[in-house]
């Protein structure tokens, strides 16, 4: 091949550059909304509805109601046992019932069964796996709220941790159960809340602990500015 037809195609290639370079597609990445964990909600963002929570786990702005340095995360029946003089704080309303129904449905289920008598999905499929207990036993009835907060929150020798459930809402899902141990004055729903994937209420929102809103001891020393209707600066110590 000649030089005198590489040199053309070299000189139309650096021509291309500027002109890529000058798209709004590569540029627009450099200032697209964006949240941090300790800035404000913006109208622009997630379409005004405020932006997503913290992840499951994140630490709190209001603490743990029963943090692991006062009951520890342990298995062990003493340790379940330490629960028994934790309070319930909520009240068994329809609004906690139909919440407790939802992660009830999501979690317990398979193994507890929709009316809580321990035939859930599992043991349909198959009779080995039916080792879950009723929760409608006597022995069950009679433990405290606290105890069976507790349990969800650290498990079992058999059920695993399901602390993946947040604490208020783990309330919620003690007083389903009392629900379908009709320790409550109404009958509670039973059955599936919604399909795998549905949305509408019918599937946990994003996570309420963790820093998504500054603390009542923030303060902002930096001045924002605004980028694409976006305040940049704030959250900033």
């Amino acid at each position: 091949m000649s030089n005198n037809l590489v040199a053309p195609r070299v000189w139309a290639a650096f021509a291309f550059v500027p002109l890529v370079g000058a798209c709004s597609w590569f540029t627009d990445f450099k200032q697209q909304p964006s949240v941090g964990p300790w800035q404000n909600y913006s109208t622009d963002s997630a379409a005004g509805r405020g932006f997503r929570g913290q992840p499951a786990g994140s630490v709190s702005t209001t603490g743990a109601a029963v943090p692991g340095f006062a009951i520890s995360y342990s298995n062990s029946l003493a340790t379940a046992d330490s629960f028994s003089v934790v309070t319930n704080p909520t009240t068994a309303d329809a609004k906690s019932l139909a919440n407790g129904h939802k992660y009830y449905a999501i979690n317990c289920t398979v193994c507890h069964g929709d009316l809580g008598d321990g035939n859930g999905a599992l043991r349909q499929v198959n009779m080995a796996y039916g080792f879950s207990p009723s929760l409608l036993l006597d022995v069950t009835k009679g433990r405290t709220d606290g105890y069976i907060w507790g349990h969800i929150r650290n498990g079992g020798v058999l059920m695993p941790s399901y602390n993946r459930i947040e604490e208020m809402d783990r309330w919620d899902v003690v007083n389903y159960v009392r629900g379908l141990q009709g320790k409550l004055a109404q009958p509670v729903q039973t059955g599936a809340v919604g399909l795998p994937g549905e949305t509408g209420g019918k599937l946990p929102g994003a996570t309420t602990i963790g820093p998504t809103v500054p603390s009542k001891y923030f303060r902002s020393t930096i001045a924002p500015t605004t980028v694409g209707g976006v305040k940049k600066g704030e959250g900033h110590p």
